[in-house]
């Protein structure tokens, strides 16, 4: 190949401006400005194949020639008005482009670094090519002209710009990988601190080597030591005895079904609740599993509300049916005192009002205990006007288990239906006194309640004990050591219950 005379060199600004070629360019090399000695050991291959002083491995975009390797010239770059690579770019052709001596050519002998240093003659370059876009060359220049270039030496130029091709898609699909790497090891990084942020174990299971590898988060909840890699028997051997068989046979039920494991155990040390689930991650080429992926978060929290569930449950089927049997014995109770339905339905009604609210503030709390305080007030509050200046107490802080509260609620409602209609809550003037000590008795804690009416009308025994009468002796009788004695003293009744807590 001659060299090309200057009525046929194309529009070199209509190629370096397209689009297609400078996408390929920046996406391919988008640190083009900086030099790499990896194209070193090429461009000393071109000035060889030459023996030329001067060889260049460079890319090319709209402004700037830029030298990723160069011999001969201590410049790394060049403005593309000064640059010979332009046109082997844009002839097009795939193929080397020869200036045989740039100062007899018209289009370069008026070049800068023809007419002075380093006084450039002979010019030879091959594009490098990219996904069918011609991005920069591998050229050599000389200071002496030539008067030809064997076919040979064009083709060893050409196949060095297509190593250097290569080299330049290697660097950036390696690029690319490494982006994608490190991002994939962010993204890991993420979730793995969201995992141990969230306190969810992420373990694998390499089943032929019997090791297990999991997070932090993984081995603080088994109790083992924080390394990430422990064997699959100090794993096993960390579950709960009772749990142990179990959880295992399940694990293998899932390997041999191809299922989801999804299973719950207790860890030995501190009893604690885990919630364990995964499957196996592969298998070989018989089927049989390699390696089991799965995740356990601790459960602990939950486990313990549902056995409170249950507990609640079983103590309300208890009150309900102690509740059933105490209503039939109120109403029959009732029934016998009085053959008039309108004031049975008085009577039953606020009985049945009082265990209701001793039953509303024990549900408030769980069927826990409640405050003595709390239960008096809910149970005088619909027998007084004025609480504060009726009822007036003097208490210890009293704490009541179900049993207590019931049966003091309904003593507590009697005495106050009483003061109602015969006693000192009967006149604007009377108000209820109420002491509460908790004392020890043989080691045991002792409420000490005295109920005393002051201010009423004057107080006469009954003749005849009525139901209320009883029902205030007998409502603690549930209640081992319990006792209420009432006294009808002129001044007013006083009532004297021993209720042990």
């Amino acid at each position: 190949m001659r060299e090309k005379t200057e009525a046929m060199l194309p529009a070199v600004a209509q190629v370096l401006d397209a689009p297609e070629r400078l996408g390929v360019l920046q996406a391919a090399v988008p640190d083009m400005s900086v030099p790499d000695e990896d194209f070193d050991g090429l461009a000393r291959l071109a000035a060889s194949l030459f023996d030329a002083p001067i060889a260049l491995v460079s890319l090319v975009d709209r402004e700037w020639q830029w030298f990723k390797a160069c011999i001969g010239t201590t410049e790394t770059r060049s403005h593309v008005r000064e640059s010979f690579c332009v046109h082997t770019i844009a002839a097009g052709d795939g193929g080397p482009f020869l200036v045989l001596d740039a100062s007899r050519h018209p289009a370069f002998r008026h070049r800068r670094a023809v007419g002075s240093p380093p006084f450039v003659r002979f010019y030879a370059g091959a594009p490098i090519v990219l996904d069918g876009q011609a991005i920069g060359t591998v050229a050599v220049l000389d200071v002496e002209p030539r008067s030809e270039v064997s076919a040979k030496r064009q083709s060893e130029l050409q196949r060095i710009a297509g190593v250097a091709a290569s080299l330049f898609k290697l660097k950036d699909e390696a690029r690319r990988r490494a982006l994608k790497e490190a991002a994939l090891s962010r993204e890991e990084q993420r979730l793995a601190m969201a995992l141990d942020a969230a306190n969810v174990g992420s373990w694998l299971w390499d089943i032929r080597a019997g090791t297990v590898s999991g997070n932090g988060a993984m081995m603080r909840m088994f109790g083992l030591p924080p390394e990430r890699t422990v064997g699959a028997k100090a794993i096993f051997s960390a579950i709960h005895p009772e749990d142990r068989i179990p959880t295992f046979s399940k694990l293998r039920q899932a390997m041999a079904a191809n299922e989801e494991y999804d299973g719950m155990f207790r860890i030995g040390t501190n009893g604690r609740w885990l919630l364990g689930r995964g499957r196996v991650h592969d298998r070989d080429s018989k089927g049989a599993p390699l390696s089991f992926l799965g995740m356990t978060i601790d459960v602990s929290d939950q486990q313990a509300s549902v056995n409170r569930t249950r507990l609640l449950l079983k103590e309300l089927n208890h009150r309900v049916k102690n509740t059933l049997a105490m209503l039939q014995s109120l109403a029959r109770q009732t029934l016998r005192q009085t053959s008039d339905p309108a004031e049975f339905m008085t009577a039953f009604a606020g009985r049945l009002q009082a265990i209701s609210e001793a039953h509303g503030l024990l549900s408030d709390y769980e069927w826990g205990t409640i405050h003595l305080s709390e239960l008096i007030s809910k149970q005088l509050l619909p027998y007084v006007s004025d609480y504060s200046q009726q009822v007036e107490l003097h208490k210890d802080e009293i704490l009541l288990g179900p049993d207590q509260a019931v049966g003091l609620g309904l003593v507590l409602h009697e005495l106050a239906t009483n003061a109602v209609k015969y006693g000192a809550l009967s006149v604007p003037t009377g108000k209820i006194v109420l002491t509460a000590r908790r004392v020890v008795e043989d080691g045991e804690s002792v409420l000490h309640l005295t109920w005393t009416e002051v201010g009423g009308p004057p107080i006469r025994e009954p003749r005849r004990r009525g139901f209320g009468s009883i029902l205030i002796e007998r409502s603690l009788d549930k209640i081992i050591g319990s006792s209420v004695k009432v006294e009808y003293l002129p001044a007013g009744v006083t009532a004297l219950i021993r209720l042990p807590l």
